[in-house]
């Protein structure tokens, strides 16, 4: 229950990889940092992410939902909404989730998908924009200032509207690696919660 009695707005995350993204939102509800939002389940396109391992660890529902085992995107995407209507969940965190979701998806959410994203959007964002990418580009291009967005997801890649954005600076020697574990302390483990707990807080009110 959340602080005023009311019942919690149950929350699906979809990942791809490790879940540290998805660590911080646990880490936050944990916390007690979430008070009207409590992650549900939790959807992976790949059947060995580590990710899982965390979901169930924190006694969360788990899915496996992957694209290549599918006939078509729709049936995958029918897979994932499946998962999120069976929690009754109201929004969908997409936590290092490499798949695009297609328009039909999308749509039927609004402003209910966040996305996090590591550069300050408009800059490297969009298509072939993620993960170590990102972070490439930005040291190629010899920036001093990167960070994270967190933003609602629409049919546009990177698109929606920005909910968050917080800097991080560029350091001398940095790699991509380093840059992207810094842009992940500093930004997104922050960022991510802060903005469930706020999308959640909206759809109570609502």
């Amino acid at each position: 229950m959340s602080r005023d009695g009311e019942k919690k707005i149950a929350v699906a995350v979809l990942v791809s990889g490790g879940g540290t993204n998805l660590q911080a939102i646990l880490d936050a509800e944990a916390r007690g940092e979430l008070p009207h939002a409590e992650v549900k389940v939790v959807v992976s396109s790949r059947a060995d992410a580590y990710a899982l391992k965390r979901a169930e660890a924190a006694g969360v529902k788990t899915v496996v939902a992957e694209r290549k085992k599918c006939a078509s995107q729709e049936e995958f995407e029918d897979i994932i909404e499946d998962a999120v209507e069976s929690v009754g969940a109201k929004i969908i965190v997409l936590a290092g989730f490499m798949s695009i979701l297609s328009e039909r998806f999308t749509s039927r959410y609004p402003e209910r998908i966040v996305n996090v994203h590591p550069s300050l959007i408009p800059k490297y964002c969009g298509k072939g924009f993620y993960g170590l990418k990102v972070h490439e580009a930005v040291l190629a291009a010899g920036e001093k200032v990167t960070g994270a967005t967190v933003h609602y997801v629409n049919e546009i890649p990177d698109g929606g509207r920005i909910i968050f954005q917080q800097e991080v600076e560029v350091k001398e020697g940095d790699t991509p690696e380093t840059l992207q574990r810094r842009v992940m302390e500093e930004a997104e483990w922050k960022l991510l919660p802060r903005a469930v707990e706020l999308t959640a807080e909206r759809i109570a009110a609502e």
